[in-house]
């Protein structure tokens, strides 16, 4: 399949997963995970119909934007951010999903400041405590949450989460209700600067179950443009 072929296939396979959890596939954002691919490979993505792209590294975002590849799409940032690339992603990418320390939430907010703008970000989540991953664990969201309302220069619009990888289908949906679970908690509390628009979760391999366990935003590259070299 082409690109076209495999975003329209991909399309039907979320409003499928939308409607078993008793939505409408207009509630589910897919996010375009273009890691490694080029300027023009992006471009055919949106004329595909994708709205949002995501990039995972600082410097070929910065690259491919130079060179149009998000033109006509909302950029996503969903890599780990360092502290000292903060400035590069701040007011370029719309969302940055990956924000994972207060330390970086403080950068962010203080360069956010400096420009005079408001970033949205969400809070990465390590759901499954995997000492190989980055996020906050779930025991200190409400500490950070609370702080968050201190800050005038970034939003709180939701969690992001990626869970430990595997192949059961069982125990992905039991983290993927796990951090659902979460994500109402935190809504139903009404945190200070903190909107829970986005549960960010599920990606080529699962983001069907991620739908089903409450996702409405999904991150998916390899589905798209195939397996990476």
């Amino acid at each position: 399949m082409n690109i076209f072929e495999k975003v329209s296939y991909l399309q039907a396979e979320m409003e499928k997963a939308a409607k078993e959890s008793g939505r409408k596939a207009e509630d589910i954002a897919l996010v375009c995970a273009s890691k490694t691919q080029t300027a023009s490979v992006v471009q055919e993505a949106i004329r595909a119909g994708i709205r949002i792209c995501g990039e995972n590294r600082v410097q070929e975002m910065t690259e491919k934007k130079a060179q149009g590849a998000y033109d006509g799409a909302e950029l996503h940032f969903i890599g780990h951010l360092q502290k000292n690339k903060v400035r590069k992603v701040v007011g370029e990418a719309s969302l940055i999903q990956s924000v994972d320390s207060l330390e970086l939430i403080q950068a962010i907010d203080r360069v956010a400041g400096e420009m005079g703008i408001r970033q949205d970000i969400l809070l990465q989540v390590n759901i499954g405590q995997d000492e190989n991953k980055f996020g906050f664990e779930d025991v200190e969201l409400s500490e950070i949450l609370e702080k968050c309302g201190t800050f005038s220069h970034i939003s709180v619009r939701g969690l992001m989460t990626m869970p430990p990888f595997s192949l059961d289908f069982v125990e992905t949906r039991r983290y993927f209700a796990k951090m659902y679970r979460f994500f109402v908690d935190i809504m139903a509390k009404k945190y200070h600067n903190v909107n829970m628009d986005f549960l960010s979760m599920g990606l080529s391999h699962d983001f069907r179950e991620a739908i089903l366990e409450g996702a409405n935003m999904v991150r998916v590259g390899s589905a798209i443009f195939g397996e990476r070299e």
